[in-house]
């Protein structure tokens, strides 16, 4: 899907730089699953948060000496 998107050039010439990447589509690509990635593991983060520890939990069980 051929879309039309105004970026700003400086920062996407500076990401394309730091990434690695041969092209800006690529470059445009990798970002978006970075951020999404990143989105995720703060929507984890967050529902880790609501959690109410088990009271009655012995971590120490499950370690192996």
């Amino acid at each position: 899907m051929a879309t039309n998107l105004a970026i700003d050039n400086n920062l996407l010439n500076e990401a394309l730089e730091v990434s690695g990447l041969k092209t800006k589509k690529d470059t445009v690509n990798l970002a978006l699953k970075e951020f999404v990635n990143r989105r995720k593991q703060l929507e984890i983060i967050n529902m880790f948060r609501k959690m109410d520890p088990d009271p009655d939990y012995d971590y120490k069980k499950g370690r192996n000496r």
